[in-house]
Order: structure tokens, then sequence, then C-alpha cells
């Protein structure tokens, strides 16, 4: 008897449990979906996220390598020791060390450390056969700032198009780009110097080797990134360390010609500017803080200053310090500038989507006029025609004591050299190389922003692209900004797909070396046009000639 009521109790309760289930699936509750993984390293446990109808699983603070610190810092990072329970990966973990950046457009949601190299990961599936695209992303900073917590790199809004969505962290300022003789003469057959790229590649192998596991494709990789995050797409194209690592680009602000940002850096010789090479760089700051010695003791004591004292008073606005180097080309990693490689045809041969925005540097006028006139005087010094390239641009400056606002355009200029000019010069490379690519430009000036500003400025097309438009400009987000934002993700999603960006009912022409069309994203939505700033371009170009 007391079996017979036991067998009706399990009886009853599989009854329960799979109405309940049946009741899941109806109301897209996702109490059946895993949210443990096994990983090379071992297990790791996710939340759920987002809605219940649409759920999506969010993987936060997967180490991908072992804490940079100690012995470590300053080596190439080294494989994460295997763990025994399940890790907690819930949370953001530690940003990399760095001095945030006053009223940076994308601030960090968690504490900086120098224990910092993780991921996140966002997925809508992880059981089942099929596999999805992965998108990589590659934040921004000036290679000093900058993380994968920040609310506006949420990727939420990619696994709910369709997408495996993965960010990380890179060491960044004097931990992720340092040179010094005795760090030469530690490993002289070991890259050297560009420790941020480094971990980039660790995160890709990592995606490689484990995206499986979250329900992505590791053959269906588009890396992607904005600003230093672009350069850095840039210099995987044409790294042989990260060959076949991924399998689509996305460069977003990345510029591309030799000194578009800042200029060419050796490791251990001078450039032809006569800039130092990054080991005497490393040896000044050593100078700076009382180390003497270029041997291994210099070393030692170079590994055991406080993390504080490396970083110094480094970030986006003191990037330019003679004790520091930023990217080195070191023979390994990065072989050659960005412009050599492209020109050579040197990069991956895989489809691109590459572009800018209209005014990138439109800020500077205002935060620093008179630097930004000098911009503008130093750059007409250099034009073979002054009349010629004035021309070019006065249609879009205003005038101002009966010549063209010189602080207007020197940030116009400024942002032509940095990033739109560079970015059609990749697009030609590419595409002379037979590599299907697209070419873009965002012109959207935000609903809450119109009048305040002339132009879409550096980074402020990332929310429109990620969907995280809220997280940036709260209830001011308007219906209009919305709709941009549906189509660009939409462009950026479908380019992850598919490896073009088109939309359903809009084709995007490729960029081709005899039809350069351009793709602009603004108050109409998108429009597919003749690049209505290529004069200002052409004289740009000439200037890098």
């Amino acid at each position: 008897m007391l079996y017979q009521n036991a067998k009706r109790v399990v009886i009853l309760l599989c009854l329960i449990f799979s109405l309940l289930a049946c009741d899941a699936k109806k109301t897209g509750v996702a109490i059946a979906e895993p949210l443990v993984v096994q990983t090379e390293s071992g297990l790791v446990k996710g939340k759920l996220v987002g809605t219940k109808a649409q759920p999506i699983t969010a993987f936060l603070g997967i180490p991908y390598a072992q804490a940079p610190v100690a012995e470590l810092r300053w080596q190439p990072p080294q494989a994460v020791s295997t763990w025994q329970d399940t890790r907690d990966t819930t949370h953001f973990s530690n940003d990399c060390l760095q001095i945030p950046f006053p009223g940076d457009a994308a601030p960090l949601g968690e504490p900086v450390s120098e224990d910092c190299l993780y991921l996140n990961v966002w997925t809508p599936k992880i059981q089942g056969d099929t596999k999805l695209p992965v998108m990589v992303w590659i934040h921004g900073g000036g290679f000093v700032n900058g993380g994968g917590s920040p609310a506006v790199y949420n990727g939420q809004k990619f696994a709910e198009s369709g997408v495996v969505f993965v960010s990380f962290n890179y060491r960044l300022g004097r931990f992720g780009f340092f040179a010094h003789p005795a760090l030469s003469e530690e490993n002289p057959d070991s890259p050297l110097g560009n420790y941020g790229f480094m971990d980039q590649i660790a995160a890709l192998k990592w995606v490689k080797n484990n995206i499986k596991q979250f329900g992505g494709d590791e053959n269906n990789v588009t890396l992607f990134g904005e600003s230093a995050g672009g350069r850095s797409v840039n210099v995987m194209m044409l790294s042989p360390q990260a060959k076949g690592l991924f399998h689509k680009a996305i460069m977003q602000s990345g510029g591309g010609r030799s000194n578009s940002i800042g200029s060419v850096v050796y490791l251990d010789k001078p450039n032809k500017e006569g800039k130092p090479s990054a080991e005497q760089v490393g040896v000044t700051f050593a100078k700076s803080v009382g180390i003497e010695s270029e041997g291994q003791s210099a070393l030692a004591e170079l590994r055991a200053l406080p993390a504080e004292k490396v970083l110094s008073d480094l970030n986006m606005a003191t990037m330019n310090s003679p004790t520091y180097s930023g990217p080195i080309i070191d023979g390994k990693v990065v072989v050659e500038d960005d412009e050599t490689g492209f020109k050579a045809g040197h990069q991956v041969a895989i489809p691109i989507f590459i572009g800018s925005n209209d005014f990138e540097w439109g800020f500077l006028k205002d935060f620093n006029a008179i630097g930004a006139a000098m911009i503008a005087e130093k750059t007409l010094a250099e034009a073979t025609n002054q009349e010629t390239f004035l021309a070019a641009y006065q249609p879009f400056v205003p005038m101002k004591d009966e010549q063209l606002d010189r602080a207007f355009l020197g940030s116009m200029i400024f942002g032509d050299r940095s990033f739109l000019e560079p970015a059609r010069f990749i697009a030609r490379q590419t595409s002379a190389n037979g590599q299907a690519t697209w070419f873009y430009r965002f012109t959207y000036v935000p609903t809450s922003l119109e009048g305040k500003v002339d132009g879409a400025y550096h980074a402020s097309e990332i929310p429109f692209v990620f969907g995280t438009g809220e997280a940036r400009y709260a209830d001011a987000f308007s219906e209009a900004d919305k709709q941009l934002s549906e189509v660009m993700h939409e462009a950026w999603v479908n380019f992850a797909k598919a490896g073009n960006p088109s939309l359903e009912k809009t084709r995007f022409p490729q960029f081709k070396p005899n039809d350069e069309k351009l793709i602009e994203f603004n108050s109409h939505g998108v429009v597919i046009k003749n690049d209505p700033l290529a004069g200002r371009l052409d004289q740009i170009s000439r200037l890098a000639q």
C-alpha cells in the first residue's frame, strides 16, 4: 500500500513538472534553459536577463587568462588555471586599471584593477545543434581608457537579434603597451611590448575554443570595435598571430593612416621623425620613478612598483606623455603600421564594413578653441595650394572675422585626418584587393542634442548600434532616435550573419574602385549616395602622400 501511494506521488509530481514545462514553453519563461556551461577551464554559471518571451543568458566576468600581476606583469597572457567548482559569472569583474576620463560617454560600471582579463558573453541559445553567428566587440578609449562594463556596451540586444555577443577587457596604458631593454633581454624570442594586443588575441582564441558551448559558431566570428577598438581591428587584420580567429570585420572610427593619431613607434629604433623607440620611452619612464639601471635589476624594480605608480596620471587627456609609447611595431604581433600593411595588401581577405562619423572632433572647438585653430593653421601650411584646400571646406565651415572660423575648421580637419579619410583609404585598399567592402558614415544628431552640436561627434554612433540609447540618453532618447537605432542595429547584425549589411528592404551597394558609394545613416534613416565630403577627403589624402 505504501509503495502504491509513493508511486502515485511520483506520477503526480512528474505530471506537474510536465505541465509546468509545457506552460513555460507557452509563456517563454526560461526555466528549462541551462545556466551552467562547461568551458575548457571549468563550469560557469550565468544569469537570465531580458524578457520572459525572449530570455537571454548573460555570463559576465569569465577569466580568459591569468591575472597579469607580479611576475606576469608585462608578460604575454598566460592560460587560466582550471577550477573545480562552478564559477559564478553573473556580475562583471574588474575593468583594467586606468584613470577614468571625465565626461566619458561610456563610463565604467566596475572598479579598476591590474587583475582584469575577463570577458562577457550574451547568448540567446545554449542547447541544440544550430550554431549562431558570433560578434566580438573591442572597446575604444585611446588604449588608456575603457572596459567591458559600460552600460552602452550591453550585448543583450545583439543576443535578442540572434547572435552570440562577446566583449572583453584588455590591458591599457603602460600595463598594455610598454617596452624596456630589460624586458627584451628577458624574453628575446617572445612577443614584446603590445600586451594589450596579445590580450585581444588571447580573447579571440578563447572564443574559438569555447564559444560553441554557448551556442556560437566558432567559424563565423565578426570582430568589431570603435576608435582604439576599430584601430585594434585593423591591427588584428594584419597580425599573423590573429590569422584564422575571425571571419568578418567592422571598423568604426578606427583610423588607418600612419600618422592619423600619434606616430609610428618602433620597439628598438627611432621612427623617421625621430620619435624615440618604445624601449627608450620605457627607460625614460623608469628613470622618472627612480629606476636608473637598464638591466635585469631594473625589471625586478619595475615589476615591484605599485600599480598606481605605473598608472601615474595617464588617461586620454595625457596620453601623449613622453613616458608612454602606446602601440608598438614589435615585429611579431604588429609587424608594420596600418597604412603600409593595407597598401601592400597584407590584411586578411575578409568582408569589411567600415566608416566614421561626420564631425568626429567637433567638441574640440568648444573644449580647446586655440588648439583647434592651431591645427587649422598647421594643416594649411602643409597644403600645396591653400586656396584649393580652403575651397573644399568652405561649404561646411561658418565665417568668422571675414574668414573661415579657424577653430571650427581645425576641429573638422582633425576629424577628417584622424578618421574620415583613413576609413576611405582602407575601404579603397580592401575593395581594390577584391574584398567585399561597405563604407558608411553616421551623420545623425540625437533629438535631445539638436541645436547644441554641429554634427555626429566621436563615439556617438555606439548606442545606436548597440540599441542602448536609453543607457546614454535616458528618457531623452526619442522615437526618431529609436527608429534609426533599429536600422543601424539591423545592419550590423545582418553583416555578422551573412557578410552583408543590407536591410530587408534596402540593398546596400558595395564600395567599389570605380563606384565609391556611401551608406549614410542620417535623419532620414539610411541614404545611399556619392560621398558629399569627397572634396575634403581628397585634400586630406594629398597631405598623406
